[in-house]
């Protein structure tokens, strides 16, 4: 082959790309979960799934491409096994001795909306990225929320 020949066959071949979103280009939706006799581990990882932007073709693993989830009735998750009197939430104030642990039963009574925000929090990266997608995440005791401006759609888990 002469240089001549060379040179043409390489000038019909093409490259291909990887498409990579920009920031700009990310749309965003409202997702509503009901997470009613749910259980907290499978909606947890459905849940960070779309907050990760994971069902979307554009994912991008280092861009948030991921919707917001507003997930109501926390206080009706199901656990299974013994979790609700063996499970142990633990939190420390930054003060020696400091650290308090309350079971999920308790937990429950008290603050049902941290169930699923923690769940939720254990599965997103660890990163600055995670913090960042825990903010899209809106979790409500009841059945009511304030985001009916943004219009939700449901999903059915």
């Amino acid at each position: 082959m002469d240089t001549g020949t060379v040179a043409a066959a390489t000038s019909r071949l093409t490259m291909k790309t990887t498409y990579f979103p920009k920031k700009s280009e990310v749309k965003r939706n409202w997702y509503l979960i009901d997470a009613d006799n749910f259980v907290l581990g499978r909606l947890a990882s459905k849940t960070a799934r779309i907050l990760r932007g994971k069902n979307k073709a554009s994912f991008t693993p280092y861009l948030d491409t991921g919707d917001f989830v507003v997930v109501i009735n926390a206080e009706k998750i199901r656990v299974t096994g013994n979790k609700e009197e063996q499970k142990k939430y633990w939190r420390h104030s930054g003060y020696p001795g400091g650290i308090k642990s309350q079971n999920l039963a308790v937990l429950r009574e008290r603050h049902p909306e941290r169930i699923i925000q923690k769940a939720v929090r254990g599965m997103l990266p660890h990163t600055k990225l995670g913090r960042q997608l825990i903010k899209k995440l809106k979790v409500y005791r009841g059945p009511t929320h304030p985001h009916q401006a943004q219009v939700p759609g449901l999903i059915n888990l």
